[in-house]
Formats: C-alpha cells, structure tokens, sequence
C-alpha cells in the first residue's frame, strides 16, 4: 500500500482530527489522519457511497453493504 493516494477532506479541521480516504481497485480504504501507519476500514464502494449519503443527510446508518 505504500502507492497509494490517501486524500483529506477539504472540509477537515484544522487540529488533524480527521479520516483519510483513498481508492484502491474496488475498495475505498478510510484511515485515522493521527495514525497513518494504523489499521484502517476497507469498504466496497456502494458502502462507501452509502456512508457518504447517511452523513450528508444528516441519517443514521444502519446496514453496511
């Protein structure tokens, strides 16, 4: 994994309270900015997507895809 592209949100306070994303063939891998050598969550991308719309709208997730 040492090629791969994590990103931050734009979005991401300043004080490095935040997750990192990045895409990695049909996963998204999501990460603790704090701990970048840590574990981290890999997701496929319609729970990904699925995420993304529950925090957006403000939902509550329930199911993870």
């Amino acid at each position: 994994m040492d090629d791969t592209r994590w990103r931050t949100s734009t979005h991401s306070a300043a004080n490095g309270c935040c997750v990192q994303a990045a895409a990695l063939d049909d996963r998204i891998l999501v990460r603790d900015s704090k701990n970048p050598d840590g574990p981290h969550l890999s997701l496929t991308r319609p729970a990904w997507t699925a995420f993304l719309t529950e925090v957006k709208t403000g939902g509550r997730l329930t199911t993870i895809v």
